[in-house]
């Protein structure tokens, strides 16, 4: 079953509420992080910027709904969109991007459907997918943080899904107790360690981290509202020269959210998304049972300033690249420290995630224009260029 990607917005939050019976309801939208796409009657999209000559950008797939936040990047270039859903109710929240902007559904339409007919069965559906990652093996795993509508989690939703690309399959589903993902947690990325078999995650919501053994399936929560997973004091978060401020008028402040491991796996890079710190842990650390909170906060290690940005990956290098949303541009952190530019054009609203091809030159990202949708813009979304997912090549 496939779907060609529609021009036309999706039903919107009020509708969805309805759509999934109440499983949100008792709680308002978290102001603090970002929301939505744009509504079905808005002139939102306009006449896209031509491509500057000698990008080292292509276009995989445009689409102006859904608005894909995730991408990852199977083997055989199996290329996957993850959409949340947030102010509306994409149809294929997991899809497998084909030719001509075609969605089909992942790992079926069954999974992809959420509504009172299945809310019985949280831990089967994709709630409010938002990021996954292709491990070295190749198996692709999945973020759901089950908050539709950036809303409390369904009970029983939050979850960490493996599925092997080849067949369609899903192989495992870790389930996240509420003491772990609380009512107002909204996990955000995850990266796998293999090496180790542990995943860590971090969670937008509370401002925190999550590490998972992937052998027992346990989880802890930590960090939580420590300095380095919260935004900085008197952060005022901006896109293009844009601040961004909710309805009652209170400025944007992201938390936990970009994330990537060292190439040995002996460290784990992390950033509040409002802030212009970066910090990194040590992967042993964050494994250590034994360690008491306050011990824990002593291995945080704070490496200076960078610009802000939403996602984050490290090449085989330990090249630290981020998706610069404040300017609208690629940046890479040298392991001395040093910030170099290395894509900047007007087409990149709000660069996203990343997610390398498994061949380890190719970097895939995503454009999801959170600046430009309705919440940050007094219900009214701004015009933009379509949701993107593009790659580029890197220097080996």
């Amino acid at each position: 079953m496939k779907k060609r990607i529609s021009m036309l917005a999706a039903a919107p939050v009020a509708a969805l509420g309805l759509l999934l019976g109440g499983c949100n309801s008792g709680g308002t939208a978290h102001a603090d992080r970002p929301r939505g796409t744009i509504p079905a009657d808005s002139t939102a999209t306009h006449v896209p910027a031509s491509a500057p000559a000698g990008s080292p950008l292509t276009v995989v797939a445009e689409f102006t709904d859904p608005q894909v936040t995730g991408v990852a990047v199977a083997p055989g270039g199996k290329v996957f969109a993850i959409s949340p859903r947030w102010d509306y109710n994409p149809t294929f929240p997991v899809a497998l991007v084909g030719a001509n902007n075609t969605l089909a559904p992942y790992p079926d339409a069954g999974w992809c459907m959420w509504n009172d007919s299945v809310k019985a069965e949280p831990q089967k559906h994709w709630i409010c997918p938002q990021a996954g990652y292709v491990d070295k093996q190749g198996m692709l795993w999945i973020v759901d943080p089950a908050a539709p509508g950036l809303k409390f989690t369904v009970p029983g939703g939050p979850k960490l899904v493996k599925t092997d690309p080849k067949t369609g399959q899903v192989l495992q589903t870790i389930l996240f107790p509420e003491s772990v993902a609380p009512r107002r947690s909204y996990l955000n990325d995850v990266r796998i360690d293999l090496q180790n078999s542990y995943a860590y995650l971090t969670d937008s919501g509370t401002g925190a981290l999550v590490v998972v053994d992937l052998k027992t399936t346990k989880s802890r929560q930590l960090l939580a509202k420590q300095p380095s997973t919260l935004p900085d004091k008197g952060f005022i978060t901006k896109a293009k020269g844009k601040a961004l401020y909710d309805p009652q008028g209170k400025p944007g402040q992201f938390k936990a959210d970009g994330i990537a491991l060292s190439t040995d796996n002996q460290y784990l890079y992390y950033r509040a998304l409002s802030g212009h710190s970066l910090y990194r842990i040590k992967t042993a650390a964050l494994r250590n049972a034994a360690l008491s909170e306050a011990q824990l906060s002593g291995q945080v290690e704070k490496l200076g300033d960078a610009p802000a940005c939403d996602g984050m990956e490290i090449d085989s290098k330990n090249n630290l690249y981020l998706t610069g949303f404040e300017n609208g541009e690629i940046l890479r952190r040298t392991p001395a420290g040093k910030i170099e530019t290395v894509v900047k054009e007007a087409r990149l609203e709000w660069p996203d995630t990343f997610s390398w091809d498994p061949d380890g030159n190719t970097m895939y990202f995503t454009t999801s224009a959170i600046h430009k949708t309705p919440h940050w813009n007094k219900g009214v979304g701004q015009p933009r260029e379509p949701f993107r997912i593009y790659k580029m090549a890197l220097a080996k």
